[in-house]
Formats: C-alpha cells, structure tokens, sequence
C-alpha cells in the first residue's frame, strides 16, 4: 500500500468489535515534512513530526510507517464515521446506613458527581470525579483551587510531589504545577480501572484483569493478563506490582519477570492500599485482607459488616481503616479487632486515606468529608454528640486550569534576561529529535546528566526548542521530571 502524494493524508484505523483495540493512525505528508497522529478513535491524539533531506525520503518514511500499521491489522477509513467506543463507569450501590451521620464528621464539600480520586498531603486534600473535575482544599476544607479534566476521573496518586488524576479519556495528567498536562497515554485498548505510579513508572490495572506498565516517556514495558477481571486494585514498589481482581491478588517482579506469588481472596477485590511490608485487599465478601508481600500470606483478616469499597491504615498499618457499601466506616486494630464502626450519613465511600488523625473520604453522591477519627472525638460520637458538620462551598472566584490551554499558555522568556541572572533558578532543556522520529528533551544546563530525558508535555515539544523549568528531580529510573512552571526560551 502507498502513501498519498504530497501534501496529502493516509488515515487508518483498527477496531476490533470483541471489545479490545480502537484507534486511528494518520500520516500526512507536507513537503520534506511527514506529520503523524495516532490515538483513540474520537480523540485528537497525538501527534509527532519528522523532517527529512528531501521529498522522496520523506515519501518513502511515510510509506514504511503505513505499511507497518497495515501489516498489523489497520485498514483505510473515513475519519468520524467511526463513533469513541464508550468508557467502563464503575457502577456501585450505597444505601446511607443513617439520615443524619453517626460518626464525627468536620466538614463535607459536594463536588457534584460520584467521586473515585483522593489525595491527601500535609499541605492539600485532593478530590476527583467523574465529571473531570479535581478540586484542592486546605485541611480545614478551604477550596482553593479546581482543574478541569477532559473526562471523568478514575483514581487520583502520588509518586513522591508529584500528583496524577487517571482519567476515562486514557490519558494520566500530571497536576503538580499550575497547568496540568497529559504526561501518559496508555494504549488504546486499555479500559483503566486503577492506576499507580512509583518512580515514574506508570502501573495500570483494567476491565479485563490485565496489568500494563509504562515508562516515564509513555513507552510500552510489559503487560500481564491475570486469573480474574475488574482489576480495582493495583498498588507499586521497587521490588513489586500487586495486583488485585475478580480472582484474588497476584504479585508481579517490578521489572515484568515472572509472578512472585497469588493469592485468592474471599471475593472480588474492589479495593487495594499498601504499606512497606503488607498489601491489604478490600473485598466483596465484606472483609479486609493484610497479604505479606513478602509471600503473598494472608496475614490478618478485618471484617465488615457488608462489602467493602475502600480501605486505608494510619502509618505502619498500626489501625487500618475501611468503608461498606452501606456508608459506614470501620476502625481495626493491626491484629483484626473491631474497635468501632460509625455511619458517615452520606454515599458510601470509594476511596480514602487517614492522616494525622483524621479520616478522609470520597464517596458516591460526591462528596470529599473530613472525619475527626481522634479517640476523644470518637468516644464522644460512640456516646452520641458529633460536632455540626461544616457544609464548604466554593469561591466564584476560584483559580481553574485546564489542559487544553497548555500549549496556548506557555509563557516566554528572553535569553537576555537570563544572562547573568542565576538568581532565576532555571534550568534550561531542550527537545530534539531522537530515532525513528521521536521527540526527546535533554538537559542543557551543566549539572546535570545530558544522556538523560526530561519527562515533559508532549503537547509543546518541538524539535528544536528550548525551555526553562523551575527544577529538575532525578529518578532512578535515570530521568528527569519537571518541578514547577515551564517557560519557552526565545
């Protein structure tokens, strides 16, 4: 098959009805220049440029990358006349447990759609749902700030300062700084239930049961297709991927050789959190499991009274925390016992996490709610007196940033204004073209190591340019990632 004259496009496309792959692949050829873009079917994907010595080459390079595609199994289409596949919506039940909240509940701010994402630091509290909004509050519930994803988001995690939001468009946006951008996109064919990242390596548990794990340049590592489906639970470390299904958890070597252990829990896994030494697995059959990570052993068993949608411990798993689809949160001591079980008075929470002594949740009608989970507020709450909970409402004149207007909203710099100024602080990189066409970023300042890549915004990497960043962080992984804001250099 050969590529369009110049100045004219190939489109592709590869959809496969039993559910699994859905995406486009166009080539369009300008000139010395071939121009692709690729991704989901309905979305604008993205995109890469190649320049090459002469119009023939060019051609001939454009041609290769079409047969390519051709050979695995894309066909010519008519672009739009192929509909988005729809994304998988996680549908729960929750049934309030009470009118009015049993447990001690500080505040309560509706975010206005089911909600899967939280984060919580010492600085902010994070929440996402599934409208794509992810919104970040103060402790003391103060809304300060709201993103606004393209699609609904999946879970939100950390990986050190860092702050990612897995949302149903495919894509893992990076929120840390004041514009966030889409910093993964995982294959088309994966439906994400769950994401996790350490040291940049991207842990992607789905509908299916599968596991995928990509690298800090969005790049294809390894995959595994487990015993079971609707893999909610996917948790990472240095030695390990613990993922958790239909059919129980498995543990995988980080680096994709080999399964380390399985183990089959009393039900569906509908939830995972982790702590050094322990993973603990929430599960349809109304119980917490703490597995060794070591052997995959169980541990400690932490029963609830109905299923269990989410789970949490307090550092070192010294309580461990967990929530029923019924709205009502648990607390147990590490070897099992129930200490005490309160109703929130709200949806059922999906996810959660404790810090200094506080209990936080998102829940399914939308709410992120702080409970005092301190023992003199809990006795007090056992005893009937909870405090009146805050109801937070946002600002009008709340900051909101959206990815779509990163490439736009890229602010300049002058070199002028960087000479001699070390005050700035900035670090200066550049994108170039490496093989096969990729666009890489390398360090350019001295201090650092040239050989390795910079994780930067796909969407504003030229060949050629180059940016000032705030600071770089070293990975183990031998890269770099981005902290604070990104200036182009002109």
């Amino acid at each position: 098959m050969s590529v369009a004259g110049v100045g004219e496009m190939t489109y592709l496309e590869l959809s496969q009805e039993d559910g699994g792959a859905h995406k486009f692949y166009e080539v369009t050829v300008s000139g010395t220049t071939v121009d692709v873009r690729y991704g989901r079917i309905g979305a604008d994907g993205q995109r890469q440029s190649s320049t090459f010595p002469s119009v023939a080459k060019a051609k001939a390079a454009a041609a290769k990358k079409v047969g390519e595609k051709v050979r695995k199994g894309y066909a010519p289409a008519v672009r739009g006349q192929r509909a988005a596949r729809a994304v998988t919506r996680r549908q729960v039940t929750s049934v309030p447990s009470t009118a009015r909240a049993t447990a001690p509940v500080l505040w309560r701010f509706r975010t206005g759609a089911s909600a899967f994402g939280i984060h919580v630091d010492e600085d902010h509290c994070w929440v996402g749902n599934q409208s794509g909004d992810v919104y970040t509050l103060a402790h003391d519930g103060e809304v300060l700030a709201r993103y606004q994803l393209p699609d609904g988001v999946k879970c939100l995690v950390a990986d050190d300062f860092w702050i990612y939001a897995g949302c149903d468009d495919g894509k893992v946006y990076d929120l840390s700084s004041k514009l966030p951008f889409a910093a993964y996109e995982i294959a088309d064919d994966v439906d994400i239930f769950w994401l996790d990242i350490h040291e940049g390596v991207l842990n992607v548990a789905d509908r299916d049961g599968g596991l995928t794990v990509i690298d800090h340049e969005d790049e294809f590592q390894w995959s595994r297709r487990s015993r079971g489906s609707n893999a909610w639970m996917v948790r990472a470390d240095a030695d390990a991927v613990y993922h958790g299904h239909s059919q129980g958890v498995t543990a995988y070597a980080a680096d994709g050789q080999g399964e380390l252990w399985h183990h089959r829990t009393a039900g569906n896994v509908l939830f995972g959190w982790q702590e050094d030494d322990a993973v603990y697995a929430g599960t349809a059959r109304h119980v917490v499991e703490r597995l060794s990570k070591a052997t995959g052993r169980s541990e400690a068993t932490y029963s609830c009274d109905a299923a269990v949608y989410s789970c949490a411990t307090s550092s070192g798993g010294e309580y461990v925390f967990a929530g029923d689809l019924a709205s009502s949160v648990y607390c147990f001591a590490a070897d099992g016992t129930r200490l005490w079980k309160l109703g929130t008075g709200g949806g059922a929470a999906l996810s959660m996490q404790y810090h200094a002594q506080k209990l936080y949740l998102v829940t399914t009608d939308g709410s992120l709610v702080c409970v005092d989970a301190s023992e003199s507020a809990i006795t007090a709450a056992q005893g009937g007196t909870v405090p009146t909970a805050l109801d937070v409402k946002q600002s009008a004149a709340l900051p909101t940033y959206t990815p779509a207007t990163v490439a736009a909203a890229v602010p300049t710099v002058s070199v002028t204004s960087l000479s001699g100024a070390g005050s700035t602080g900035g670090v200066v990189v550049e994108c170039v073209q490496g093989p096969g066409g990729r666009l890489r970023v390398h360090v350019v300042s001295e201090g650092y190591q040239p050989s390795w890549n910079v994780q930067f915004p796909r969407a504003i990497r030229e060949a050629g340019a180059r940016y000032v960043v705030d600071g770089l962080h070293g990975s183990q992984g031998g890269f770099y990632r981005v902290r604070g804001e990104i200036r182009r250099l002109v």
